[in-house]
């Protein structure tokens, strides 16, 4: 079974004559496991289909199922954490105390709570840094937290909205690299819209072009490089192909951006 179905997906913005349609027509299936990025020039609407399949946006027509489920059964199931580009960390709450927030929700125990949050701060390599405040840590150690508390209730589907635009390269890069070892090790399903080429190949299995507004799906790219993915992959012949293949595909679709 799929984790994510789209079917016939549109949404409109306002009333006519002042509307604007930000996606047209949307199809799309995620299987279990996968990694897909969308990319797509600005305003082509990636945010707003990765909210719609979030629960946080409701299609103007169309299905979406999670699951197999539909998208609001879905959110309150649980079945999915999201990560946005800022950290969104409470300021007031320690590292540990954030990543156990939605625990604290569900009404999991205190000790449940702290086991889970230690396991999640060992996968994302923040081990020693439980008592700390956020303005304690670095954008790119803050991110991490951020997802940390994502996957704290060991979601099957992780959203992601341009977690690392705000990233130098060198941080971003390393980001990438300990994202791809985090999804290796849980197998969880993730959808990640970037702006970035060379990130969108890196990462995924699957590269979901999209036209500019309306957002449609022009071309969905396989993306065949070897796991594990390293610094080594970034020199390899067929990464620079697979750019090459997205970039064209982009300037198919009324746009480009790296």
């Amino acid at each position: 079974m799929s984790v994510v179905t789209i079917q016939s997906v549109n949404k409109v913005f306002g009333k006519a004559p002042n509307q604007t349609v930000a996606l047209k027509d949307i199809q799309l299936e995620i299987q279990q496991g996968e990694f897909v990025s969308l990319i797509g020039p600005s305003g082509c609407g990636k945010s707003t289909l990765l909210r719609i399949i979030g629960d946080l946006i409701t299609p103007s027509n169309g299905t979406i199922l999670v699951n197999g489920k539909p998208a609001r059964q879905a959110r309150v199931d649980r079945d999915y954490g999201i990560v946005f580009q800022a950290p969104v960390l409470f300021d007031w709450r320690t590292v540990e105390k954030n990543v156990q927030l939605p625990l604290e929700i569900m009404g999991k125990s205190p000790g449940e709570r702290a086991a889970r949050a230690n396991k999640m701060l060992e996968l994302v390599e923040l081990n020693g840094f439980q008592k700390h405040y956020p303005y304690q840590l670095s954008g790119g150690m803050q991110q991490r937290v951020s997802i940390a508390r994502a996957l704290s209730f060991n979601p099957q589907l992780l959203l992601m909205d341009e977690p690392f635009g705000a990233l130098d390269e060198i941080t971003r890069e390393r980001m990438n690299a300990e994202l791809l070892n985090i999804w290796n090790r849980t197998k969880t399903t993730i959808v990640f819209v970037t702006h970035s080429i060379p990130e969108a190949v890196f990462l995924s299995t699957r590269v979901v072009v999209m036209s500019a507004r309306p957002g449609r799906i022009i071309q969905v790219i396989p993306i065949d490089l070897p796991q594990p993915r390293d610094v080594e992959t970034r020199e390899h012949p067929r990464y620079y192909e697979l750019i090459t293949q997205v970039r064209e595909g982009l300037r198919g679709s009324g746009g480009e951006r790296e």
